[in-house]
């Protein structure tokens, strides 16, 4: 019998009237059984972090760094465990898992670090004018309130942190919501905070079903609302709330130009297996995995070849095993969509080089070319481990063909001129621009998101401490400045 797990009302362990499995992707098999909250019990996790706002905004800094500390700790302790949990729920590829971990110590690290000389305050003298004279304005950052935190399935303990931790380093409450296909990785977290001395109040963990969120989402003791997940979903949330301020980490098409300087042997083979990797890990299952790549003219045919060899390569299995690169997508569902998109494009024209095959919630690792311009996988976030590869004559071509998107989240431009590089940083239309490798980098402390139709606001612990928080100005009067 699989024991039920409860969620986390204001600090504390709840169980609610009704539950839900969460089953493997990979074979099916009930992982665990969830614990919903009832309306009685999400309305008293609201009114517990709109009650401690005030009390929490005002904890010393050294209390909120200590618990970060201490949760951080406690991920690295507990490593292989939640790998696996990763794994299980996710169907993630172990080798991917324990990285995603890693990623979240490195979160909650970061978080503790910046709740230490966050908000330190800036000093401006006024006496410029003659009207300011024995002025000085000190200007500090104050939370805009209770944040609700909506994470997605693809890093479901790591974008859970990236919720939480800037949150209680800002002090301000959260209430998350974990995605309800991979709910487990942030449970955890909950086990992990509440061995810390945050006030009661100051964060709960509410795998709220979808249907129920739209009376969270346009509640008013809750001011901000950060969310990463489909494009479609965030809009509407924005739509709904247009007083809020929402964070929207949404979709993506990304990248990978290989220019002509990038031409020799070993470049090409760098590139081919960083393409490869980076289109299928998390099974392709990542807002910046590469979807497109788009090569000069100068090296399309000797690159080619490389890429589809190096797809081919990419070890497709069990995700427990230690050897499996890719794992299967998050549902049969997915898979099928997937399977659909490429289908459409493969009658419309595109030529199939490798994959496109399904076999229950899993596809093969895919290759095409000559993709037109106008199926839904041109257009379109595939989340899943397909790739097209494109020529183009020249810098300005590739760069325009990058921005032949309705994303811009990031791009990775493969090449040793460095002031390519800082042209295709001028010119690329996205949040971030990689040199020498895929859009697929991302480092947990820097500023992170995109432009277009792929989201608003950033992450990046110390970045989503500024959107969870606003300035506030003091003058003090009458001072021999």
């Amino acid at each position: 019998m699989t024991s039920t797990h409860a969620f986390w009302l204001a600090g504390r362990q709840a169980t609610g009237e009704d539950t839900f499995d969460v089953t493997s992707p990979w074979d099916g098999r009930t992982v665990a059984t969830v614990s919903l909250p009832t309306d009685a019990q999400v309305e008293e996790a609201v009114a517990a972090a709109y009650a401690v706002r005030d009390e929490f905004a005002a904890t010393p800094a050294h209390v909120r760094a200590a618990a970060l500390d201490h949760v951080s700790r406690r991920l690295a302790e507990r490593t292989e465990e939640l790998a696996r949990l990763i794994s299980a729920e996710n169907g993630k590829p172990i080798k991917w898992a324990r990285g995603e971990v890693g990623r979240a110590v490195s979160v909650f690290r970061f978080a503790a670090e910046e709740a230490r000389r966050f908000n330190g305050g800036e000093a401006q003298r006024l006496d410029t004018d003659a009207g300011g004279q024995g002025r000085l304005a000190l200007t500090r950052r104050f939370p805009k309130g209770v944040v609700l935190g909506i994470a997605p399935f693809n890093f479901p303990l790591n974008l859970c942190a990236h919720k939480i931790a800037p949150a209680i380093a800002a002090g301000a409450p959260i209430i998350l919501k974990p995605a309800p296909a991979t709910p487990l990785s942030g449970l955890i977290l909950g086990d992990l905070l509440a061995e810390t001395e945050l006030p009661a109040g100051s964060w709960s963990i509410l795998p709220v079903s979808n249907d129920r969120m739209p009376a969270l989402v346009q509640d008013e003791r809750l001011p901000v609302i950060s969310f990463t997940g489909s494009e479609t979903v965030g809009y509407a949330i924005m739509d709904s709330v247009p007083r809020k301020h929402c964070t929207l980490e949404l979709g993506g098409n990304g990248a990978a130009v290989v220019l002509g300087d990038w031409a020799s042997d070993q470049d090409l083979d760098w590139a081919a297996t960083r393409i490869a990797t980076f289109s299928n890990y998390q099974g392709g299952q990542s807002c910046i995995s590469v979807q497109r790549v788009i090569a000069d003219a100068a090296v399309y045919d000797r690159l080619l070849p490389r890429i589809v060899a190096a797809v081919e390569a990419q070890v497709t299995g069990d995700p427990n095993d230690d050897a499996t690169d890719v794992g299967p997508l998050v549902s049969e569902a997915a898979a099928e969509r997937v399977e659909s998109w490429v289908d459409e494009a493969v009658a419309a024209g595109a030529k199939l080089l490798t994959g496109g095959k399904r076999d229950g919630a899993s596809y093969a690792p895919t290759v095409l070319t000559d993709l037109p311009a106008d199926v839904t996988l041109a257009c379109e976030e595939v989340f899943g481990p397909v790739l097209s590869v494109q020529k183009v004559n020249g810098e300005d071509e590739a760069f325009a063909a990058v921005n032949d998107s309705k994303y811009g989240l990031q791009a990775g431009v493969f090449t040793h001129d460095v002031q390519a590089a800082f042209r295709a940083h001028r010119a690329l239309e996205v949040g971030g621009v990689v040199v020498g490798d895929v859009p697929s980098y991302r480092a947990d402390q820097m500023p992170y998101g995109g432009a277009k139709q792929s989201g608003v606001g950033r992450e990046g612990v110390r970045f989503a401490m500024d959107d969870y928080t606003y300035e506030r100005v003091l003058v003090l009067t009458g001072l021999a400045l």
